[in-house]
């Protein structure tokens, strides 16, 4: 796929403020000549004579004002975006990065918009759709766990994983198109055995990979974890002593969480989504009964609920009908207080006993959380899918798959080619290579200015 677009586009690629250093990057075919017209090196040579990928030192005629800068060439094709490209990097702050950046655009650049070179590195073939998720993965990332997978995403490996599933796709398709020359019905029944043995080798690798996406969505949004339970049973402390931070308001008032209160930590590399809910019991207070409302919706989303009891109090009706609530989803329970007279004669399977003042059995509760949230490891390099975009590509690839596998005994080879085209064109939306314009418009608008 070739980028016919031949403007030249500019644009600041670092962070908005000041700063040790601005980057100010242009990509086009006229990019060298704008940079002939304003850099001059301290030899008083010329970027279009500068060597291709070497710093140089010299003046920015910004118009306004000179500034001292370096500045890089990168040749076509050997460049992030495939065409011609020059970087200055310059003395960071507003005005200094703003003043060249104008001065680009008055000799005939215009300013990028948004994932534009990227887009431009795509469309040139030098970066699959695929790839550049990853990129934006690693930007957005929060966890090492996140830029891992953003880092398997842009090293190509699913890209790769989606080509050989293509290439194998056209094996078999030619495979079939050679039994449309040679009609015989041996040469049909060899076609479909061998067929089905193949299909049912890419059924399976997809399957394989499928199965990571509950990992991946671990790793990309982070564990959901509730905190249930009766009023001033220490759901507020526990929050905060996980966060280690005073998010939540805590006192010996009954009720004084109304609302769903929001945090998050990095727990083994993984991402944990605190929520902590207003304490569920009964009242005729309108807006304590929105709050406990909210919390009784969230039980059924939460991938984890740590329901807490208050152990200094025997386990009461109250306490029994929220477990009853909770009891058919993943679920923890927490006995707090445990530095307190123990009241509650109530046992359970999965318990770890608390105490908010002195912090005791944290850290069990930390590792018990990892345990219930069976994370699945990973080879280093190996795919995990953390992208809706591709699970969902993938799930439509297989179901084509199955299909085609099903239907061979039963349908002539024809009608099965139409399934695995389908397959096909199902896998080449992750790597770009079938994906509609709409989709890749979206993908790069995403992208920051000047990426």
């Amino acid at each position: 796929m070739k980028n016919i677009n031949q403007d030249t586009i500019v644009a600041i690629s670092t962070g908005t403020g000041s700063g040790a250093i601005s980057i100010v990057r242009m990509s086009g075919e006229n990019s060298v000549d704008i940079a002939d017209k304003i850099f001059v090196s301290l030899s008083g040579e010329y970027p279009s004579n500068f060597a291709s990928r070497m710093l140089t030192l010299g003046t920015i005629n910004a118009q306004n004002f000179n500034e001292q800068a370096f500045c890089v060439v990168f040749r076509s094709p050997k460049s992030y975006t495939g065409e011609n490209m020059v970087e200055f990097q310059c003395h960071g702050g507003v005005q200094v990065a703003s003043g060249v950046l104008k001065a680009c655009i008055a000799f005939g650049a215009r300013l990028a918009t948004n994932g534009e070179f990227s887009k431009r590195a795509f469309l040139n073939g030098k970066l699959s759709l695929a790839a550049a998720e990853g990129i934006m993965d690693m930007i957005n990332a929060e966890s090492d766990a996140e830029i891992r997978a953003g880092f398997s995403l842009l090293s190509g490996n699913l890209s790769k994983l989606a080509s050989d599933a293509q290439n194998e796709l056209t094996d078999i398709l030619a495979e079939i198109e050679v039994s449309f020359d040679y009609p015989e019905e041996t040469i049909e029944y060899i076609t479909k055995a061998s067929v089905k043995q193949r299909l049912k080798k890419l059924i399976d690798d997809i399957k394989n990979t499928l199965s990571t996406s509950e990992t991946g969505k671990l790793i990309k949004s982070g564990l959901n974890v509730l905190i249930v339970g009766k009023p001033n049973v220490g759901k507020s402390s526990l929050l905060n002593n996980l966060l280690g931070l005073e998010r939540a308001i805590v006192t010996d008032v009954a009720g004084t969480t109304r609302d769903i209160i929001e945090g998050t930590f990095l727990l083994d590399d993984i991402k944990i989504n605190l929520i902590d809910t207003a304490g569920i019991q009964e009242t005729d207070d309108k807006v304590e009964k929105i709050g406990i409302d909210k919390a009784k919706n969230l039980i059924g989303s939460a991938d984890i609920i740590l329901f807490l009891i208050d152990t200094s109090r025997e386990f009461s009706v109250e306490d029994e009908k929220i477990f009853n609530q909770i009891n058919g989803s993943k679920h923890i329970v927490v006995k707090t207080k445990s530095d307190l007279t123990n009241k509650c004669d109530r046992h359970f399977e999965n318990e770890i006993e608390i105490s908010n003042i002195s912090g005791s059995g944290t850290d069990k509760l930390k590792a018990k959380i990892l345990q219930f949230a069976n994370i699945s490891s990973t080879p280093a390099g190996s795919v995990i899918i953390t992208n809706e975009r591709h699970k969902e590509a993938l799930k439509s690839a297989l179901e084509s798959l199955n299909n085609a596998y099903e239907g061979i005994s039963a349908e002539t080879l024809d009608l099965v080619s139409v399934d695995i085209k389908s397959a096909y064109s199902e896998i080449g939306e992750i790597t770009g290579n079938t994906a509609s314009e709409d989709i890749i418009d979206a993908i790069f608008k995403k992208f920051c200015l000047g990426k």
